[in-house]
């Protein structure tokens, strides 16, 4: 999965907050099939390899339930390293009678699903980037209906015993209030280029040449609403840089734009101007 290692930036763990820790993490344990690397009383750290985290869940003070039509989380993506184990996983949460949806997308296969508190998540598998049509600098993407049985078929009956330890953080799809200010943003700031535009709502931007590391739309409605601070939704997510240059270049790049960059203990924080908090950080 070389678009989510060196020389490109891709997102790594994602934060996001829930109403009651110990079901989120009977959910992502039992259905979802990550591995708990830590946890405390307000939180976990999940895993997929037993090393690398993924997915934090926390459960802050006074949390409130996920209200509508904001900016913030669509959904994070897990990314599997076949369409075997996507066939495996489909054939795990339909036996665990879990409301799927689906879209094949030219470049990829994708389950939708939602966690216990209305976080959205995606589980993929990608198709050889040797098939994906281009036009110039843009991708071709679409979203048609998943051959559910086809992809069941190729699980070769196997069992399903949780994600793989290749599995990644494939991309992040976000709520915005303003496209053209979170594309100016995530491209003169943070370093992304817009590889396809879906009308005047969605924008899909990577690194590397990849489908997406980051979506952006605004179907919530432009000049939507932030969620409030102790809201369920997305907490912060991380992007991971090649390089310390390329880091610091990005902290410079944020503030020529007017945007935050501030120094934390390993990198920088910032806010996209949708107020979707982002952690830069490099390995």
């Amino acid at each position: 999965m070389g678009f989510h290692e060196s020389p490109n930036t891709y997102v790594g763990n994602v934060t996001i907050k829930v109403t009651d820790l110990e079901r989120s993490l009977s959910f992502y344990k039992e259905v979802i099939g990550f591995d708990v690397l830590e946890q405390s009383r307000h939180k976990a750290v999940l895993t997929a390899d037993g090393k690398v985290p993924l997915l934090t869940i926390i459960q802050p003070e006074g949390v409130q339930a996920k209200q509508g039509r904001t900016t913030g989380l669509y959904h994070f993506a897990i990314l599997l390293p076949s369409r075997k184990e996507l066939g495996k996983s489909l054939h795990h949460l339909l036996a665990s009678n879990i409301q799927l949806g689906s879209g094949d997308h030219e470049v990829s296969e994708a389950l939708y699903l939602s966690d216990p508190d209305g976080n959205g998540i995606e589980i993929y598998r990608d198709r050889p980037s040797s098939d994906w049509i281009w036009n110039g600098d843009q991708v071709r993407m679409g979203t048609e209906p998943v051959d559910a049985r086809a992809v069941l078929a190729e699980s070769d009956e196997e069992p399903w015993t949780g994600l793989p330890a290749d599995t990644v953080m494939g991309h992040i799809h976000l709520h915005v209030n303003d496209l053209k200010a979170a594309e100016a943003f995530y491209h003169d700031g943070l370093g992304f280029d817009v590889v396809t535009r879906y009308g005047g709502q969605a924008i899909f931007m990577s690194t590397g040449r990849y489908h997406h590391h980051i979506g952006l739309n605004t179907w919530n409605g432009t000049g939507a609403p932030r969620p409030a601070e102790n809201q369920v939704g997305l907490d912060a997510y991380t992007l991971v840089y090649p390089s310390q240059s390329a880091l610091d270049e990005a902290a410079v790049n944020l503030r020529a734009i007017g945007a935050s960059a501030d120094q934390s203990e390993n990198g920088f924080h910032t806010k996209d101007p949708s107020g979707n908090k982002i952690k830069l950080i490099t390995l």
